[in-house]
């Protein structure tokens, strides 16, 4: 019992305290002597912990650290002990001889023309607290830091219906005049009701003046740096939508003048502002599409966009609009509004029309691409052979560089559609009577296409069981020119799948004479003993051979 007492004690045991005093050269400690410094010892060491507990518990841990232990050691003004996350660790060496020990602090030659050039030292990072502000004077400020002030569903509902915006403003005001709003709403929608679009306007603060002022400037500013802080901003910022109906005009009336004056920049960061506040999931753009669709697709469909359309690279615009437009329909479309069949009504009058320009007719048809292929199938794939024939007609001249970028990119939407719907094999004869000029073109693209998808997808060979053991025969698979394969001669079921090539040949070899069957099953022998090959053709092939 005593033994356990003293192995769990808290306080420090006598022969420890004679052991350090050895070290130090005394060698006749008395015991009373020992047993004060060893109270004393303890109790500083008890009041050092119970600090260090207390540092750790302001800290939100369920772990003691040294660097606890230090700012303990500190509070009680004393020299706190050098470890790894201590800020005053200093590298002590020891060095012996002589018959005498020496720890000493190791002072290097610094060339300070080394320090001068050398690259400085990065910092590392510590944890920080960043303030912002939650209220200023009542209200809250739209930053992303705070929740948004309006809900997107809220905005729809005032979208819709924007009464409750009015019954939400004379609310507000009958609850500061200390009177009941009720009869003001009521005598304000029998008498005035002009009032009701007045308030649904949105009145901008200065500070979101001086905002929505220096996110249009770096939009379509020329610092690269300033323009993606600001596209970020439009992409995550909850408190932009009563600036909104302004941003959505800007770049209606930015693509209205700048498609004029063929500024091809200033057109994609327009575009990019619109990708950005599509993005953003706070946001309820679908009452002000009507200004952003025409925008859009003016950069899709436009004849001219740039100063020297051959050289400028207008197309990549009108990519990203489309893949915009595409965006748009897939998130807005509905039964009611019908964006979709709009887009792609006017996209097709744009093909169908012979006067088109050849960069008009490339956007048209770049459009109707990125709305999927049952739009490809049903609107591109019958005009293929007018487009050709259009293309013939402007092969030469300054069209020439839209009619290569319109054959590339007829025969990269239109390749996997045509494997598709066309089954082998695949006639050039007919590929030009159906598609004109680009007949050839596709006509080697589609073969190219099933090529490479046969040597990726496996054929699969099913064997008769019942065949091998009436016949008694072992399967052969060969493949030129590869080597042969020989399945065992064993009853049972067996599924090949062998690397696919051009020619497959199976044979059947009998390494064994068949047993004589009966005069019972020679009736159904003769079908049974000829094994069925089934693979990934349209039609089933039997083939059977007594030889090699």
């Amino acid at each position: 019992m005593a033994e356990c007492e003293s192995y769990y004690s808290s306080n420090i045991a006598l022969e420890s305290i004679k052991v350090i005093a050895e070290s130090i050269g005394i060698s006749t400690l008395s015991d009373d002597a020992a047993k004060e410094l060893a109270d004393d010892i303890s109790y500083r060491l008890k009041q050092v912990i119970q600090d260090s507990a207390k540092f750790m518990n302001h800290g939100k841990r369920q772990k003691l650290t040294t660097s606890d232990v230090d700012h303990a050691m500190k509070i009680k003004n004393i020299e706190p002990l050098y470890g790894f996350y201590s800020a005053d660790h200093i590298p002590f060496r020891f060095a012996s001889g002589g018959g005498r020990e020496l720890f000493f602090t190791e002072e290097k030659e610094l060339d300070l023309t080394e320090l001068i050039s050398g690259h400085p030292v990065k910092l590392p990072l510590e944890v920080t607290l960043r303030a912002h502000w939650l209220c200023i004077d009542g209200v809250q400020p739209t930053i992303p830091e705070n929740p948004p002030p309006i809900s997107k569903e809220l905005q729809k509902v005032e979208a819709i219906d924007p009464i409750t915006k009015l019954n939400k403003t004379s609310k507000e005001k009958g609850d500061t005049s200390g009177k009941p709003a009720i009869g003001k709403f009521h005598k304000l929608r029998n008498v005035e009701t002009v009032h009701v679009k007045q308030l649904a306007t949105h009145e901008l603060s200065v500070e979101q003046q001086l905002y929505y002022k220096e996110i249009t400037e770096a939009c379509v500013g020329a610092d690269e740096g300033r323009r993606a802080e600001a596209l970020q901003s439009l992409a995550s910022d909850p408190g932009l939508h009563e600036m909104l109906p302004r941003m959505c005009t800007f770049i209606a009336e930015g693509v209205k003048v700048n498609v004029v004056q063929h500024n091809l920049a200033i057109l994609i960061y327009l575009m990019r502002m619109v990708k950005a506040l599509l993005e953003n999931p706070s946001l309820f753009l679908e009452k002000y599409l009507h200004e952003l669709i025409p925008s859009v697709s003016t950069c899709i469909v436009s004849k001219q966009l740039c100063l020297r359309p051959e050289l400028d690279n207008h197309w990549a615009l009108r990519d990203f609009a489309a893949r915009l437009m595409a965006q748009i329909c897939k998130n807005f479309n509905t039964s009611t509004n019908n964006i979709q069949t709009r887009i792609t009504r006017m996209f097709a009058l744009a093909i169908n029309n012979e006067k088109t320009h050849i960069s008009s007719l490339y956007g048209a048809i770049e459009g109707l691409s990125e709305l999927g292929p049952e739009v490809i199938k049903v609107f591109i794939v019958p005009k293929v052979k007018l487009i050709a024939e259009k293309m013939d007609a402007n092969i030469s001249g300054t069209d020439k560089v839209g009619v290569g970028h319109i054959k590339h990119l007829l025969v990269k939407v239109l390749t996997p559609i045509l494997k598709t719907i066309r089954n082998p094999p695949d006639s050039l004869e007919e590929y030009k009577n159906d598609y004109g000029s680009l007949g050839p073109g596709l006509h080697g693209s589609v073969i190219k296409a099933r090529l490479s998808a046969n040597q990726a997808q496996p054929t699969t060979i099913t064997v008769n069981p019942q065949s091998i053991l009436q016949s008694g025969a072992d399967i052969l698979l060969s493949q030129t020119p590869a080597k042969a394969i020989v399945v065992g001669s064993t009853p049972r079921h067996q599924v090949i799948n062998p690397s696919v090539g051009n020619t497959q040949k199976y044979v059947i070899v009998h390494s064994r004479p068949p047993p004589s069957p009966s005069p019972s099953q020679q009736a159904g022998q003769t079908q049974s003993q000829k094994p069925m090959f089934m693979t990934q053709q349209s039609q089933p092939r039997m083939e059977t051979e007594d030889h090699l």
